[in-house]
């Protein structure tokens, strides 16, 4: 049986760049080598794209582009229907690719761009597609779709241009401290601010418009936050439910991977009836926005019970530690057949 060529897409110019080479290279020990001949195209923060050549360890440690990489790039053409390797200065080859994993965080990867890429090329995308990635991506849309749906979110503002101190209190006077200010497009908690008192919230508006053009204030939500794993497109998955434990502040980038005062407990401390109402509103906000192939789906438990929508993510982290393969594990799958049934499912 011919392996099939599975471009592994790592890196990107955003600011979870380092995220996407460790997840990236987990990914890689674990794609089935019996099926699967496995591209590796990475992409430099500024934008570069290369065909790596390279042990996935120099993707892990970040020295990747020290070794053997040759500029490299998707063609939107569909007669190409995969890579185009740039050889010397005037020749080219390509590589056909039969589907592709966009193992990228954050913007120009989790946003819907390479997944748009992929789909004028014809090259079938493992994960999310156009729709999906853009909408997950934007918190506030998310937002408004989820309470469509019949789920509570948290009671917010946008603000779409910065202003000066009585602008910002204008627009968010009716809201209740604390609040969290973020950029509607980005992820890892890359410019999350908590604010107890206004005094405070001009700086954290300033800091989250460094991230995006647009920025949502909302209020925050008493409890803890809940995650639950998703994966497939017309039968469902959904992996154990996990719980995060703050001792303080919130869950930002640095806790995130390094949980130096958070626990995650998985599965979560709750009842067996709370879980399956999370399970099953997990696989509501799945549907609701377009979601296919795999995704997280992160929402807030109240001290009342109530489920609250957080947000999706679209391309968790795969790191043999992080959150989504093991909340899979719960489920009876491994972090190897987590993986190759992702792929198994979009590349027949």
């Amino acid at each position: 049986m011919d392996l099939k060529n599975i471009a592994i897409i790592f890196g990107g110019c955003s600011s979870e760049y380092e995220v996407s080479l460790q997840s990236a290279a987990a990914v890689l020990r674990s794609l089935d080598s019996d099926l699967y001949n496995a591209v590796k195209v990475g992409i430099t923060r500024n934008g570069q794209w290369f065909l790596f050549k390279g042990d996935e360890s120099a993707i892990e440690d970040g020295t990747w582009t020290h070794g053997d990489c040759v500029p490299a790039f998707i063609s939107p053409d569909r007669k190409t229907h995969g890579l185009i390797v740039m050889e010397g200065k005037t020749g080219t080859s390509s590589i056909y690719l039969d589907g592709a994993f966009p193992v990228l965080h954050g913007k120009f990867g989790e946003d819907g761009t390479v997944q748009g890429l992929l789909a004028l090329a014809g090259i079938p995308c493992i994960g999310c597609g156009v729709l999906a990635s853009a909408l997950c991506m934007d918190k506030f849309i998310a937002h408004q779709l989820a309470e469509l749906a019949g789920v509570r979110v948290p009671r917010a503002v946008v603000l779409e241009r910065m202003g000066n101190a009585a602008y910002f209190e204008e627009q968010t006077g009716h809201l209740h401290y604390p609040l969290f200010v973020k950029p509607v497009c980005a992820g890892s908690s890359f410019g999350i601010t908590k604010v107890e008192k206004k005094e405070a919230l001009p700086d954290a508006i300033v800091a989250a418009f460094a991230h995006d053009t647009r920025v949502i204030v909302e209020e925050a939500v008493q409890g803890f936050e809940v995650g639950c794993a998703v994966m497939g497109n017309d039968e469902l998955l959904v992996g154990e439910v996990d719980e995060i434990e703050l001792s303080d502040g919130f869950f930002n980038y640095e806790e995130k991977y390094t949980l130096k005062s958070s626990k995650i407990h998985m599965p979560a401390r709750i009842d067996a009836l709370t879980a399956v109402r999370i399970k099953e509103t997990a696989r509501l906000l799945y549907r609701t926005l377009m979601c296919s192939g795999f995704a997280r789906v992160d929402m807030f438990l109240t001290p009342e019970n109530e489920i609250v929508f957080n947000e999706i993510n679209t391309i968790p982290g795969f790191t043999s530690h992080s959150r989504y393969p093991n909340m899979m594990k719960g489920a009876g799958l491994s972090f190897e057949e987590t993986v190759n049934r992702i792929v198994k499912q979009e590349v027949l």
